[in-house]
């Protein structure tokens, strides 16, 4: 799975898209469907703490997947957002899976 991580209008840290890269390799486990997961992380123009978003997209053949998640902290959006794709990549092969059944 390829993973490409975007961080317009901030300069990240060398731990943080390590961070980033380390959980989102996790989702390639998942499916061998997974071809890419892109990563954006920016900043909300808010005066709240909670300015921090992870978007993730996965690219699967036929289908893609959307996560965007808001936090104090990248890492923790970027946790938040890992979490919810898990459960949409899980959401899709039993749908796939159903589909496949019902041929």
């Amino acid at each position: 799975m390829k993973i490409i991580i975007q961080t317009p209008d901030i300069k990240a840290r060398e731990t943080l898209l390590n961070f980033v890269t380390e959980k989102v390799e996790k989702l390639g486990t998942l499916s061998d469907q997974l071809l890419e997961a892109r990563v954006t992380l920016r900043l909300d123009k808010s005066d709240t703490r909670e300015n921090k978003i992870c978007v993730i997209k996965g690219v699967i053949p036929g289908n893609d997947l959307f996560v965007e998640k808001q936090a104090t902290s990248f890492e923790e959006a970027t946790l938040k957002s890992v979490e919810t794709m898990k459960r949409q990549i899980s959401d899709w092969k039993a749908k796939k899976s159903a589909q496949t059944e019902a041929q």
